[in-house]
């Protein structure tokens, strides 16, 4: 899964904002797409500094500060900004232009219960937060439809790669065959311990999965005895999408782990619950080009 160049490109915009953009898709000048770091916010103590999520006790107006900053530096205006509350689930919403601006400022009008977003409207700015979990990213060019998804464990095991892809298919006439993917930065194989309760899951989910003759857990995980493993979370996401029917070369993959560069992210697990959120961010930019 290793990439001779990273996928995900870290720029510092010019109003401090820490982006890490999807580089092999800045060729389709009408898309923004990428991930923040933690650098050129405006939040103090174990938040600091572009926290961009509501949940973990910041102060609210320092966070719309961020989102906004966020917002500005991928191209989009802060009105644009959309989101749902996450549930480590697969439900997936279908974001029309009347939903725009959802959960900005508030999380009471976020989608509730939600941790997949899809649209094709224009100027929509969907967004996601993380502090290891793997962002996905859903593009597809013929049908000029984008799509995030927050998967964990839970999510990952739920299948909600496979839920964006069916969703894609159903409501935009979607061919998976066209959908390009990104799997952004996340905890990574060497640093997510899990347990057997977790193991175990993932064993169910690879023998419902539709055509698995071939895979194994021992394929996504290095055991470490006791019952316990190291689990690589990327690339039972990217086993996933593929069984979906996306193309292996339509997928592109991080190296970064935010685990082990706590520099440049936040943590949950390696900052033990105390840190911030990173935002994933897609769009399609009205007009085709950066307002």
């Amino acid at each position: 899964m290793s990439l001779l160049q990273e996928p995900f490109v870290r720029r510092i915009a010019e109003n401090g904002a820490e982006l890490f953009e999807i580089g092999p898709w800045k060729e389709d000048e009408e898309l923004s797409a990428g991930f923040t770091g933690r650098g050129g916010g405006v939040s103090e103590g174990f938040r600091a500094s572009l926290n961009c999520a509501l949940h973990v006790g910041d102060n609210p107006e320092h966070v719309a500060l961020n989102r906004a900053r966020v917002a500005e530096a991928a191209g989009f205006r802060f009105e644009d900004w959309t989101c749902g509350e996450q549930v480590h689930l697969a439900e997936v919403a279908i974001v029309t232009a009347e939903d725009r601006g959802r959960g900005r400022l508030e999380r009471a009008d976020a989608f509730q219960d939600t941790d997949g977003l899809l649209t094709d409207v224009p100027g929509v700015m969907l967004t996601s937060f993380y502090a290891d979990c793997v962002p996905l990213y859903f593009f597809d060019p013929a049908r000029r439809v984008v799509g995030l998804a927050h998967a964990g464990w839970k999510g990952t095991v739920a299948r909600i790669g496979r839920r964006m892809v069916e969703a894609m298919t159903a409501h935009y006439g979607s061919d998976p065959a066209d959908i390009q993917t990104a799997i952004g930065p996340s905890i990574g194989e060497s640093r997510y311990e899990v347990d057997r309760a977790v193991l175990d899951r993932v064993r169910v989910l690879l023998e419902e999965e539709p055509g698995n003759d071939s895979c194994s857990i021992s394929d996504f995980s290095q055991d470490l005895g006791g019952g316990t493993a190291l689990l690589n979370l990327k690339e039972l996401n990217r086993h996933i999408m593929i069984k979906a029917g996306i193309r292996p070369e339509s997928i592109v993959c991080t190296n970064w782990c935010t685990s082990s560069r706590t520099d440049l992210f936040f943590s949950h697990r390696q900052e033990n619950g105390r840190t911030g959120r990173m935002a994933s961010w897609i769009g399609r930019k009205e007009g085709g080009t950066f307002r």
